[in-house]
């Protein structure tokens, strides 16, 4: 399953939920505000490494570069871009999106 998070980890529990009870050995694909979750040294970067132990992570690059951050990442993530993300899709049975 892929897992898509598209809200900020410091405005919305979006990404908390999706690690605490997403299926275990899924796809996790941070977009749009959820990127910033990608960056190393920040108060979610715990919450990150935690689901880097049950999910393959990837955040999109296009949006991490829009909002200033690209080349600030947690080891272990995965940069895609927007073929990749359609690749995951495709890869991937079905998609769950976390609101």
């Amino acid at each position: 399953m892929l897992h898509i998070v598209n809200k900020s980890p410091f405005t919305h529990s979006a990404l908390d939920t999706c690690v605490q009870v997403g299926q275990q050995g899924g796809d996790l694909l941070l977009i749009e505000d959820a990127v910033y979750a990608a960056v190393a040294g920040t108060a979610v970067e715990r919450l990150v490494r935690h689901a880097l132990q049950r999910f393959r992570v990837f955040a999109l690059s296009p949006d991490l570069e829009a909002r200033g951050v690209a080349g600030q990442l947690i080891e272990g993530i995965t940069l895609v871009d927007y073929t990749g993300f359609v690749e995951l899709v495709t890869h991937n049975k079905t998609c769950q999106s976390w609101l």
